[in-house]
């Protein structure tokens, strides 16, 4: 016989149906649209709008489209008047602009289009399996993974920053140490090299690392695009501090210093998926 388990049975949302781009939240049933949790004045017709461009996340949204779904056929009004007073009340409240959109984008003579990446959602009604008491966990439409709490995605981004910043610091204050490690493998002009890009690598790295954490703590909402700028600059960086392990080997081991220099090389691609989680404009 099937297992009952298996079989989902949509039941009544307890949850309110939630979008989240960046530090903005829309709640689709209260009708409300909030940025860092404070909700913001958004007035009915621009909200319907900004929903149906939402549910069309990057798809074209014609104006007919627009006029069937918002504006019944009955009502005498100005339309396109109308809609681009909407758009523009949603673009005031988003912080957006028309010239250089992050959020709804135009196109001329056609429509419009929601451009930044949509975290997540919680479906109504929620699907729940049968003599499961847990709902199916909605997931980011990009990444394919559960949505997390953006407290937990800042944090996790900020405790990389501080590694990295520890990195740094100890290097560069056992510096004599670094010196006399490298010369026992690369004696020389070797050494002097690896001392040199430890200071110089290090002293950049320190005031990018502060900036990065000051970023995070304090919410800056333009994070994602800064990060995506700096990323190809950071993903060196980190490649380079990657090998950093090999300075430990008297006390580590070459096996120790293999696997830990294995997993720094994958830090900046988590940094990168923290940061779209977070900032989705990224």
């Amino acid at each position: 016989m099937p297992d009952a388990r298996c079989k989902l049975v949509p039941m009544p949302s307890a949850s309110p149906r939630l979008v989240r781009f960046g530090v903005f939240e829309v709640d689709l049933d209260a009708g409300e649209l909030r940025k860092n949790g404070a909700r913001l004045r958004l007035q009915e017709q621009p909200f319907q709008v900004l929903a149906v461009l939402l549910e069309s996340q990057g798809r074209v949204v014609t104006r007919d489209d627009l006029r069937q779904k918002i504006w019944p056929a009955d009502t005498f009004v100005d339309f396109d008047h109308s809609l681009n007073t909407a758009v523009n009340k949603i673009r005031e409240a988003l912080g957006d602009s028309a010239s250089s959109p992050r959020f709804v984008e135009t196109l001329a003579r056609r429509g419009y289009r929601f451009i930044a990446p949509v975290n997540g959602t919680v479906a109504s009604p929620v699907e729940y399996a049968v003599g499961d008491p847990k709902p199916v966990t909605a997931l980011h439409p990009e990444l394919h993974v559960p949505v997390p709490h953006r407290g937990v995605v800042r944090g996790l981004f900020a405790l990389i920053q501080i590694m990295y910043l520890v990195f740094y610091l100890s290097a560069l204050y056992h510096l004599r140490d670094v010196d006399r490690v490298a010369d026992s493998f690369l004696p020389g002009w070797g050494a002097t090299a690896i001392v040199v890009g430890v200071l110089v690598t290090g002293t950049i790295g320190i005031p990018l690392r502060f900036y990065l954490i000051s970023a995070v703590g304090f919410d800056f909402r333009k994070l994602g695009d800064n990060f995506r700028r700096l990323f190809p600059f950071i993903l060196a960086l980190d490649q380079i501090w990657a090998a950093a392990p090999f300075l430990l080997l008297p006390q580590i081991g070459i096996g120790m210093a293999f696997a830990a220099t294995a997993a720094l090389l994958y830090v900046p691609f988590s940094e990168r998926t923290l940061v779209r989680m977070g900032y989705g404009n990224f």
